[in-house]
């Protein structure tokens, strides 16, 4: 109660304008979730909480799925599968490399800081067609390869990641060497875990990444059965776009490990967003 009556007028309309903008935010997140749960018929014609409330085309995507040759349930596993090793990756492999970067003195480590950095700040949209090509040249078309080795290394992870172990004291790392540990388990029981805020936070910008990302999947894979949640989607809402309530039921379950992940791990987001910033 203190904090509120401390308020200035001003601070006052800050927070006010705030909070509608938040609103403004997130409504259509709301009006996407009420026209999931409502006919088709009835998406455009009544108000935001008014018609009919069911779950018929959460349930007419699944029961539906065989006959318009959708497998909706197969490409949220797909979505899981992918996901979960793009993001293992790049938590595995930034963390050898920032590791590396940080604390073993080799030649040409400075360049590969410089590099990394400079990599950072290129579109990723720039190697969109040499990436194409040599997945093509290697064979990996409509494979899942194709959608996770090109993202099993983020620029981006590295960074994070050496930066957060050059502030750890080298007095760990001699005392563990010293119990002849090897390099495996410095990273991984000792480097890692004393820095466990900055893995959450590489993972899970990773994660979500991941799992939003479409165009990549849209490019390298045309079969069904290997698609994404995001890619099928998109595909469904082209063929049948009539069916609006299932094609935003179908938007809710891509939206809503996102929307969980950020409950549960908020803070380790808006951590991340602090740090990315500076």
């Amino acid at each position: 109660m203190k904090r509120f009556r401390g308020k200035s007028a001003g601070g006052w309309a800050i927070t006010i304008a705030m909070y509608g903008l938040a609103l403004t935010w997130l409504y259509p997140y709301i009006w996407m979730l009420m026209a999931s749960l409502k006919p088709t018929s009835q998406v455009f014609t009544t108000a935001l909480f008014d018609g009919s409330i069911s779950l018929q085309n959460y349930q007419f995507l699944f029961d539906s799925a065989e006959k318009l040759n959708r497998p909706f349930l197969g490409s949220l596993l797909n979505s899981f599968f992918i996901t979960f090793s793009v993001t293992g990756l790049v938590v595995v492999s930034s963390a050898y490399i920032g590791f590396a970067m940080a604390k073993i003195k080799f030649t040409g480590r400075k360049s590969l800081e410089s590099f990394i950095i400079f990599q950072m700040v290129l579109p990723t949209m720039m190697f969109t067609i040499p990436l194409f090509v040599l997945i093509r040249q290697l064979g990996l078309i409509n494979t899942y390869s194709a959608m996770i080795l090109p993202a099993m290394m983020s620029a981006w992870g590295v960074f994070m990641m050496s930066q957060a172990f050059k502030g750890t004291p080298d007095d760990y790392i001699d005392a563990a060497k010293l119990d002849r540990a090897t390099l495996r388990t410095i990273l991984f029981k000792l480097m890692m875990p004393l820095n466990k805020s900055i893995v959450a936070i590489v993972a899970l910008f990773t994660f979500t990444g991941t799992w939003d990302n479409f165009l990549w999947p849209l490019i390298v894979v045309s079969d069904i059965d290997k698609m994404p949640l995001s890619v099928l989607l998109a595909t469904f809402s082209k063929q049948y776009g009539v069916y609006v309530g299932p094609v935003m039921a179908g938007s809710v379950l891509q939206a809503f490990p996102l929307v969980l992940l950020f409950i549960i791990f908020r803070r380790h987001f808006l951590q991340g967003m602090s740090l990315s910033l500076k």
